[in-house]
């Protein structure tokens, strides 16, 4: 019995070192009513994420057309972190505020659900070009949203 549950045990390491088990993927938000998350911060961390996007635009812009390897490095760098910023923003429209937060109840629902389409649409064009234009208009569908998410204050709150 010991040598068969040794044999089990060292399958079960073998099958996980092969890539044939994976562990569950862990998400950020359980996506169940915890009350723990803040929907004004959210939507500022968006903002952040709209503004790194703009930063990085620029810093693009300014390293265009070098040709050294540190230029190049940095490119590749601004890149991939304007791009990273803006799917932190598709990801937090569509796997929080679409999901928990937009709801078909609400009286102005399709007016919720097309501005915060909007903002997706934004955060995709800002990854796909390196112009101001882009980023500018992924920080101002985001600012729309802030009459649906007001700063929440604990007043009150035991």
């Amino acid at each position: 019995m010991k040598s068969m549950t040794h044999s089990l045990k060292v399958l079960a390491c073998a099958a996980v070192m092969a890539g044939g088990v994976t562990a569950p993927a862990v998400r950020a938000h359980c996506q169940i009513p915890c009350g723990i998350y803040d929907d004004h911060l959210k939507l500022e961390k968006m903002l952040q994420d709209a503004d790194t996007v703009i930063k990085a635009v620029n810093r693009i812009q300014a390293l265009a057309g070098k040709q050294d390897p540190q230029s190049l490095n940095q490119l590749t760098r601004w890149v991939r972190n304007k791009e990273d910023h803006a799917e932190s923003v598709i990801t937090a429209i569509s796997e929080y505020y679409l999901t928990q937060r937009v709801k078909s109840s609400q009286e102005n629902y399709m007016e919720r659900l097309v501005k915060h389409h909007a903002v997706i649409v934004a955060a995709m064009k800002a990854k796909q070009n390196a112009d101001l234009e882009h980023a500018e208009a992924l920080k101002s569908a985001i600012a729309e949203l802030r009459a649906y998410y007001p700063e929440h204050t604990h007043e009150n709150e035991n």
